[in-house]
C-alpha cells in the first residue's frame, strides 16, 4: 500500500467514522504527512488508530482523537491558538494550516528542536514554539481564540479560562483513571462558559501535574 492510499484509508476509515466531517479538516489530514512526522522506528505504524510513542515517554495522539479535537476546536483562518503539548510537531501543523498562528510550548527542548526543523522543511512559518511548563497555560499571547491541550489534566485550571477570549473555545482531556473526558469549554463572556463533554477517552497526564488525593477520612 503507498503513503498516499494509507493516509486516504486513514481518513476514511479511522476520522470520518468520529463524525468528522468538515471537509476543510479532512483535507488537511489529507495533505498533511503524518509520516513525515512519526519517529522512524514506528514509521510502519504512522497511520494506524493508536498512540504513537516519543522520546520522554510523550505520545502521539491517535488520528481520530485528533480529528475529534479539531473539529470541536470550530478553527477559523483569523484564530489565534494555544497549544500545550507540542510533541511531534503534528497536531501542531494542522493547526497552523488551519488558522492565522500557533503558539506551542512544551517541556522538552529536543522536542521543539525536531519540530522547529520539520517546520522548515514543510514551510510552516504561522508557528512560534516555546520552551516550558504549561499546566497552567501560557499568558505570553493571550487571549487565544482556541486552546488544545494535548495531556490529560485531572481538572482544568482557571488560568486557561481565563485565557480564552470572548467566543474562544478549549478542548482537553479531564478527570482521572477511568472516568477521564474530552471537554469542551466555550467562553460566552467575562464570568461564565458552557461546558461540553464530548466523549470518554484516556491519554497520558500532562507532566508535573499533582493527582488529586484519594484519602478519605
Amino acid at each position: 500500500m503507498s503513503v498516499d492510499t494509507a493516509r486516504a484509508h486513514m481518513v476514511k476509515e479511522q476520522i470520518r467514522p468520529q463524525q468528522v466531517t468538515d471537509p476543510k479538516i479532512l483535507e488537511i489530514f489529507s495533505r498533511v504527512p503524518r509520516e513525515d512526522f512519526v519517529p522512524a522506528e514506528y514509521q510502519s505504524l504512522a497511520f494506524a488508530e493508536i498512540f504513537i510513542p516519543l522520546p520522554h515517554q510523550q505520545w502521539m495522539l491517535s488520528p481520530a482523537l485528533e480529528g475529534k479535537i479539531l473539529q470541536a476546536l470550530e478553527i477559523q483562518p483569523t484564530d489565534k491558538i494555544l497549544e500545550i503539548g507540542t510533541g511531534s510537531g503534528y497536531f501542531t501543523a494542522l493547526l497552523a494550516h488551519l488558522s492565522q498562528h500557533v503558539y506551542s510550548v512544551d517541556y522538552f527542548e529536543d522536542l521543539i528542536d525536531d519540530a522547529a526543523e520539520k517546520f522548515r522543511l514543510h514551510h510552516i512559518y504561522n508557528v512560534t514554539l516555546s520552551h516550558g511548563k504549561g499546566a497552567n497555560g501560557w499568558s505570553s499571547h493571550a487571549p487565544y481564540q482556541a486552546i488544545v491541550i494535548t495531556g490529560s489534566l485531572p481538572s482544568l485550571p482557571d488560568n486557561f479560562k481565563q485565557q480564552l477570549a470572548i467566543g474562544g473555545r478549549l478542548v482537553g482531556i479531564i478527570g482521572t483513571g477511568n472516568t477521564m473526558k474530552l471537554m469542551k469549554i466555550t467562553r460566552i463572556d467575562d464570568k461564565h462558559w458552557e461546558e461540553i463533554t464530548l466523549s470518554e477517552t484516556q491519554i497520558p497526564r500532562l507532566l508535573d501535574i499533582k493527582e488529586p488525593s484519594t484519602f478519605q477520612f
